[in-house]
């Protein structure tokens, strides 16, 4: 921290209030990495694996040894929670998930329930106690790489899913959500939403380019664009390829390349919308054969419901503009989100007092706080991504960033346990 910065601290914060111990916080995130790490730094640990279940294990052996009572419920979220001196008050609550993508990053996610555990150790280390119980949440399923939809573990607490249809779910192999907590022990006792917030912090990378370009080291995030999922399925007439006339061809995958470059024009003439196919399947897949199936995934942003409303309503055109039998379903959607501006103020309160840049911003990507949102006062803080990646195993914050994002979190909790 600048010296500048550390002056505006102790005026705004006093020179007293307890720091995160930067170095201990990126031990852990190295630490913690080595559960399904893979040879290029990156990290697989897909929901419920076992390499999911050692993560949890070594979350649930830290917390405990901080003194921490330990909950998980139905569907696998834990809590973790440091007690605070008046039990009547409803616990502030920060964390984010465990779980990443195939060969993903070691921050997205993690970050937020290991700076939750720093912040415990430092409360701890320090003799500062707040007066609400502080719970840091390991969330399950936020990705959805497994199984879908994504953010399922705050979906059930929210009220989003009904945990039987989320239990009834499966992967690719058929096995299913309640299947997998049980074999790795994580289907808890717990009720599903037994605890009420009083408020939600979410740290997390930015996983986009935007804080780095501008070098803000803090992003204020008021709230998450829109989402809508849907899967595509096309089908056309197998041939040989050597044999079947170009004009008597029945292509599948030429319609769906027409689909694919649609859903990129589409997002490019509603910005700040964005589109992505991240997922093709052809049959039967081979060089000689003309493709009679395929299989499509599409995922689509946008800031605001009526944006949202315009794409998929351009993507329907486009599909039935199409010569072609394809079957169009709307799987999932997540309703855009505006985060609470009292926690929103205390985020930036915070990043100014500890002398950092910062600016508000809007999450492009899903995250849990998106369901907590709807239950209770919850924001987002973001620290910058190297060359904007995520869900990549190159995924990089410096520990400076890291230990920023921690400390505004910090006092964004200590703020909010004042209120």
């Amino acid at each position: 921290m600048t010296a500048e910065g550390q002056a505006r601290r102790s005026t705004a914060t006093g020179s007293n209030m307890p720091e995160i111990n930067s170095e201990r916080l990126w031990a852990d995130i190295i630490a913690t990495a080595r559960f399904g790490g893979t040879d290029r730094g990156g990290v697989t640990r897909l929901t419920l694996t076992e390499e999911d279940r050692q993560v949890r294990d070594w979350f649930i052996a830290e917390c405990r040894s901080l003194g921490c009572t330990i909950e998980v419920d139905r569907i696998g979220n834990i809590f973790a929670t440091y007690a605070g001196e008046d039990p009547s008050l409803p616990p502030i609550a920060v964390g984010s998930h465990l779980d990443t993508q195939p060969q993903g990053g070691r921050f997205d996610g993690i970050l937020g329930v290991l700076a939750g555990v720093e912040l415990i150790r430092t409360l701890k280390e320090t003799a500062t106690v707040l007066r609400h119980d502080l719970t840091v949440v390991n969330w399950t399923n936020e990705e959805g790489s497994r199984f879908s939809p994504a953010m399922m573990g705050s979906g059930v607490f929210s009220g989003a899913s009904h945990l039987e249809t989320i239990e009834a779910l499966t992967d690719r192999d058929g096995t299913t959500v309640k299947a997998a907590l049980e074999t790795i022990g994580y289907r808890g006792e717990t009720s599903v939403g037994h605890v009420a917030f009083g408020a939600y912090v979410e740290l997390h990378i930015e996983q986009g380019p935007l804080l780095e370009a501008s070098t803000t080291d803090i992003g204020i995030v008021t709230g998450v664009q829109g989402v809508r999922w849907f899967d595509v399925s096309i089908t056309g007439t197998e041939a040989h390829a050597g044999s079947t006339p170009m004009t008597q061809r029945d292509d599948a995958l030429v319609a769906a390349s027409e689909i694919v470059l649609a859903v990129r024009d589409i997002a490019r003439r509603h910005p700040p919308g964005v589109g992505t196919v991240g997922f093709v399947a052809v049959g039967p897949n081979s060089r000689n054969v003309v493709p009679g199936s395929v299989q499509l995934q599409i995922d689509m942003r946008h800031p605001s419901e009526e944006g949202l409303r315009q794409m998929q309503a351009a993507l329907e055109q486009a599909v039935a503009a199409l010569d072609a039998k394809i079957a169009l379903d709307h799987i999932w959607s997540k309703q855009p989100v505006v985060f609470d501006p009292v926690i929103v103020e205390a985020v930036g309160d915070s990043a100014k007092a500890l002398g950092y840049s910062a600016a508000e911003i809007v999450s492009g990507a899903g995250h849990d706080a998106a369901h907590i949102a709807g239950i209770c006062p919850t924001a987002m803080i973001f620290i910058p991504s190297k060359d904007g990646l995520s869900h990549n195993e190159a995924e990089y914050s410096s520990p400076e960033e890291c230990a920023r994002g921690a400390e505004v979190m910090l006092q964004t909790v200590l703020q909010i346990d004042l209120k």
